[in-house]
């Protein structure tokens, strides 16, 4: 796996401890001859973690979190281990009290995997692919921070109902190699509505180090005692284009992903329609793979025009090589790590919502017996809706029908339906999507969750908090006021709707684009709120901003300025904690309960549990139950 030492050694050379900012690097344990040597004097520094524990056969597990965050292994072995209990992970060392401990490293993360799961399959401690996560789930996005997993894990644990509870596009928003991120390699991404490309993995913390965090949550909480399963999704898996030369690596990343979205968009970027379609098809692909398609396509109960079919089957049949080659690379990267088939299982989701325009059933049928027929079993195949991102569909009856005819088509290829850019639907159209497919579906959730920080630190009354807030929300109207007066046609277009909007919904007069003293004149005379679109738009580029600043050259740093930045969100109060907490899963509860995931009653139940926190520590205590 990846050499984790660099990483390391440029987090602890600039003071950026994994408890102000986790998930950088790889491993949960960045200076381990310091932590064994507070293990072996025995400091008051490190605390066991009393609801983590879990047995394999080597004998009983806890974890241990030093002040730093940095994270070990407690193992008490059985008997018959003796001497070599310190070789069971690697780095071991023998504890006064006969236990032994082990760094919290990403290698060993990897290797407690399989001693797990080997003795209890069962087990929800990883993600799996178990369940009903295959056909209803929700997708919790972190494309912020890390500090909405423990609401998540109550939300579950409340609702009693599993779900992808980390997911994240990659490399867009998580950094996939961090030896590319300290060498300056990474891609950059592009934001029309901001103007310019910002570099990849703008979240800043790294695709393994997630992976490792989202689990070690779940220990810390308890949340593992439930046998509640859940998922972490890849999310956008580029295919294709220029992801080809680094396809090893983002496969190696994304190991412990239990659930993997095929983007195919960037191969179809450079694919070009030939001038004869049919001719095409009978050069290129197998007579008997074509006649299999048509056949099954038609058994779904549709009928093909032969052009049609053949100009569809040339615009993504080189994608769909591409995405077979990655599939094979996803399933042997996990049959060389993991040792159980629970291990090595992966659901996966066919993102078809980057084709031009709505997507229509023949497509969706196309798509999924070219899948069927080249042994990739579709677990969410995702069509394009129309959605606008944190924007509810305006017509219910439309969208009622759009989802009838892909659910006709989904059902008889046992496929759950995606809805992708599901943040901010209203409650009708949730009840819509869950009730036309019967709740087999996904829907994907991530830009909420940063406003529904935005909102806990502008409701608590604490001062550091409200200094946060402050300091983010006029880092977003710096940003709209520049975007007005940008030369680039789009982002002056998005800036100014952006602006309209807000000015709108408060009731003030919309001309105000004279100059930009006129346009800061008017954003000034609102009262800042997290309601404003223009804060909702450009808030998730704040959090890996160098020096907060509202220049597009700051904006996904990784240096240490752009960590210093990320490490604010990690010193927000117990109050500000317990206030996004409660939205969050308050928010998850009602995403529940529209799509008919859970029962009306549990729903009812769980948000007066809800209500009734006034600490943190309550909140996480009922986790584990």
């Amino acid at each position: 796996m990846i050499s984790t030492a660099s990483i390391n050694q440029f987090l602890l050379k600039n003071n950026l401890r994994i408890a102000s900012n986790p998930c950088v690097s790889p491993d949960f344990c960045l200076d381990w001859p310091a932590l064994a040597a507070k293990l072996a004097n025995a400091s008051p520094d490190v605390k066991a973690c009393p609801k983590s524990n879990f047995e394999t056969e080597a004998g009983q597990w806890m974890l241990l979190e030093d002040v730093t965050g940095d994270c070990a292994w407690k193992l008490t072995p059985i008997a018959e281990l003796g001497a070599d209990a310190v070789k069971v992970l690697a780095g071991g060392v023998a504890l006064n009290d006969g236990a032994v401990a082990f760094p919290a490293s990403f290698a060993n993360l990897l290797r407690i995997k399989n001693l797990i799961q080997e003795h209890n399959p069962e087990s929800t401690i990883f993600p799996t692919a178990s369940q009903r996560l295959g056909q209803s789930t929700l997708g919790i996005g972190a494309r912020f921070t890390t500090l909405h997993w423990p609401a998540v894990e109550w939300a579950m644990s409340a609702l009693e109902i599993g779900m992808t509870a980390n997911q994240n596009s990659i490399p867009r928003e998580l950094v996939y190699d961090v030896n590319a991120m300290l060498d300056g390699k990474l891609d950059t991404v592009p934001f029309p509505f901001i103007g310019t490309n910002v570099p990849e993995g703008h979240q800043g913390q790294s695709v393994e180090g997630m992976s490792h965090g989202c689990v070690l949550s779940k220990l810390k909480t308890g949340f593992h005692k439930r046998g509640i399963a859940w998922s972490f999704n890849a999310d956008h898996q580029p295919i294709g284009g220029k992801f080809d030369v680094r396809e090893d690596q983002l496969v190696r990343g994304c190991v412990l992903a239990s659930y993997i979205t095929f983007d195919i968009s960037p191969e179809l970027a450079l694919t070009k329609a030939p001038g004869d379609a049919r001719a095409w098809v009978a050069e290129n692909m197998a007579p008997e793979l074509v006649e299999k398609v048509k056949t099954r396509v038609a058994a779904a109960g549709l009928q093909l025009d032969g052009d049609a079919l053949a100009k569809l089957l040339a615009y993504v049949w080189p994608a769909m090589k591409k995405m077979k080659v990655r599939d094979e690379k996803y399933r042997i990267a996990r049959e060389q790590l993991f040792a159980t088939k629970e291990g090595c299982a992966y659901l996966r989701e066919l993102s078809i919502d980057e084709l031009p325009g709505l997507t229509t059933p023949e497509t969706t049928a196309i798509m999924l017996a070219l899948c069927e027929a080249m042994g990739m079993t579709i677990n969410f195949v995702a069509p394009a809706f129309g959605f606008q991102k944190n924007m509810p569909y305006p017509d219910n009856t439309a969208l009622r029908t759009l989802i009838e005819k892909q659910w006709d088509v989904c059902k008889q290829f046992g496929v759950s339906i995606g809805f992708h850019s599901g943040s901010g639907k209203s409650a009708e159209n949730y009840q819509v999507m869950g009730a036309v497919t019967g709740g087999c579906l996904e829907i994907k959730t991530s830009g909420r969750y940063t406003y529904e920080m935005g909102r806990a630190l502008h409701a608590s009354k604490n001062p550091s908090d409200q200094a946060l807030w402050e300091d983010w929300y006029q880092f977003t109207v710096e940003l709209a006021v520049k975007g007005a007066f940008a030369t680039d046609v789009t982002e002056q277009k998005m800036a100014r709707s952006f602006i309209i909007d807000a000015l709108e919904k408060s009731g003030n007069p919309t001309d105000v684009f004279a100059n930009e003293a006129a346009t800061r004149a008017a954003i000034d005379s609102l009262t800042p709120s997290p309601e404003h679109m223009f804060w909702f738009e450009y808030n998730f580029l704040y959090v890996l901003a160098g020096g907060g600043k509202a220049e597009k050259a700051a904006l996904g740093d990784h240096s240490p300025a752009g960590y210093g930045q990320r490490a604010r969100f990690y010193s927000v109060s117990d109050e500000g904690l317990i206030n996004y907490s409660k939205n969050v899963a308050g928010y998850i509860v009602f995403l529940a309960e529209n799509t008919a995931l859970a029962p009306k009653d549990r729903c009812a139940s769980a948000l007066k549990q809800l209500e009734s926190y006034t600490t943190l520590d309550q909140m996480l205590g009922d986790i584990s139950r």
